[in-house]
C-alpha cells in the first residue's frame, strides 16, 4: 500500500532519524528546578533568535499563547485581535476562561488589519467599558492562508498600541516560515512586541513543545502561569533537545515547503471549478474552494483520501493544504495528479448556497 500523503497540517511531521538520536543523548536535569541543561540551552536560544530577553519552554504553542495573555491582562479587560486568530478560534474559549478577558475581533485582510482597525476598536476607558490592554497578531497567519505580515503593519500596529498604553503579543507559531519567506530575520519581525510565541512542533519537525519569550520580568511572571496551567516538567531535556535540533537543521529548508505549497496551487487550479488565489500562497499553506464543482469539501476530500492524500475540510466548500518536511516535492506532485484525477470525475451531490468560510468541519487544528 502507497504511504500516504498528509497534507492536513505541518503539525503532521515525524522526528527525523537524527533528531530522535540527538533527542536520545540529550543532557537532563529537573525542568520546573530549572536544573534540565538542555531545556535552558533551548530558552537561551530561542530567547536570542527571537530578539527578546528570556524564553520559556512550554508544552505547547496553546499554553504559550495563554501565559502571555495572563500577564499582560487583569479580569474584565478586551483584547484585539483578528476574527481568524488561533488564539480566538481554537484555543476553546481559553481567554475568557483563564484570564476573565473579552475577545474582540477584527476583519482583516488574510489575517492582517490594520492600525486604524486596532484605533477604531479601543473604544472608551469609562466605567461601562471592558479596557483594551493587548493586541495580538497571528505570524504567519493561518487561516488567511500562512499570510506574512508586512513589517510597516507590524510597526504601526505596535505604535497605536503603544500610544495607548497597550502590551503588544506576537502569535509566531509559524513565525520562522514568515522569516524565511519574506528573509528577514525573526528578530525583525517580532520587534516592539512585548512577548511572541514560537512553536516547534509544525513546520520545525518536533513531536512536542513551544516557546514564549519577551523580557525577564515577562518571563519570571509567565512560569508561575505556566505551573498554574500544569505545564511544569521534570526530566524534559528529552524532548526539549528535539527543539535544538531544529534550530539548527530545519529553518532554512522551510523554503522548500513553500516551494512545494506554490507547486500544489498551481496544480490545484488548473481543475476546472476549483478557487484558489494562487498569488496568495506566500508560505506553506494552501486553501482552496470547490464550489464550482458542485461538491462539498467534505466529499471531495473523501475522494481524495480514498487516493491516498490527507487534506482538511475547513469549511462547507473549503479546503487546507499544508505542506511539511514530511512531504517532498515528488509527494506534491503525485497529491496533484491524484487531486486532478479524482476531483475532475464529476460531483458527487450539489452545494446549495454559498461556498463556507464560517465554522470548520475539521477543528481549527495548528
Amino acid at each position: 500500500m502507497a504511504q500516504l500523503i498528509d497534507l492536513v497540517s505541518d503539525t503532521a511531521t515525524q522526528p527525523s532519524a537524527g533528531m530522535r538520536s540527538f533527542m536520545a543523548q540529550a543532557l537532563v536535569g529537573d525542568e520546573q528546578r530549572r536544573e534540565d541543561p538542555s531545556v535552558n540551552a533551548l530558552q537561551e536560544r530561542a530567547a536570542a533568535l527571537l530578539g527578546k530577553e528570556a524564553a520559556l519552554y512550554v508544552p505547547s504553542a496553546t499554553m504559550a499563547n495563554e501565559i502571555a495573555i495572563k500577564v499582560h491582562t487583569q479580569p474584565s479587560d478586551k483584547i484585539i485581535l483578528d476574527e481568524t486568530a488561533h488564539i480566538y478560534r481554537a484555543e476553546v474559549g481559553g481567554p475568557a476562561v483563564l484570564s476573565g478577558v473579552t475577545a474582540y475581533a477584527v476583519t482583516g485582510t488574510r489575517g492582517v488589519f490594520t492600525a486604524e482597525q486596532v484605533e477604531a476598536a479601543i473604544g472608551g476607558k469609562g466605567p461601562h467599558h471592558p479596557w483594551a490592554r493587548l493586541v495580538s497578531v497571528e505570524q504567519t497567519s493561518n487561516l488567511g492562508g500562512g499570510t506574512v505580515w508586512p513589517q510597516e503593519r507590524l510597526r504601526a500596529v505596535v505604535d497605536v498600541a503603544r500610544r495607548h498604553g497597550m502590551h503588544t503579543h506576537m502569535d509566531g507559531a509559524r513565525l520562522m516560515n514568515a522569516a524565511v519567506a519574506s528573509g528577514i530575520l525573526a528578530s525583525e519581525h517580532t520587534k516592539g512586541f512585548d512577548s511572541v510565541t514560537l512553536c516547534l512542533t509544525k513546520g520545525l519537525g518536533c513531536p512536542v513543545g513551544a516557546l514564549v519569550a519577551g523580557d525577564r520580568a515577562f518571563i519570571e511572571e509567565g512560569r508561575r502561569f505556566k505551573h498554574m496551567f500544569g505545564g511544569a516538567m521534570r526530566q524534559a531535556g528529552i524532548i526539549a533537545a528535539a527543539g535544538l535540533y531544529a534550530l539548527d537543521h530545519n529553518i532554512d529548508r522551510l523554503a522548500e515547503d513553500h516551494t512545494n505549497a506554490k507547486i500544489l496551487a498551481r496544480g490545484l487550479v488548473e481543475i476546472p471549478g476549483i478557487n484558489i488565489a494562487v498569488e496568495h500562497v506566500e508560505t506553506n499553506i494552501v486553501f482552496f474552494d470547490v464550489a464550482g464543482l458542485g461538491i462539498t469539501a467534505k466529499e471531495a476530500t473523501e475522494r481524495i483520501a480514498a487516493r491516498g492524500v490527507r487534506m482538511g475540510a475547513t469549511g462547507r466548500t473549503r479546503i487546507r493544504a499544508v505542506t511539511h518536511l514530511d512531504v517532498s516535492q515528488a509527494d506534491v506532485e503525485r497529491a496533484v495528479e491524484i487531486a486532478q484525477t479524482v476531483l475532475r470525475e464529476g460531483a458527487v451531490s450539489p452545494v446549495r448556497g454559498q461556498a463556507g468560510r464560517g465554522k470548520a468541519e475539521t477543528p481549527g487544528a495548528g
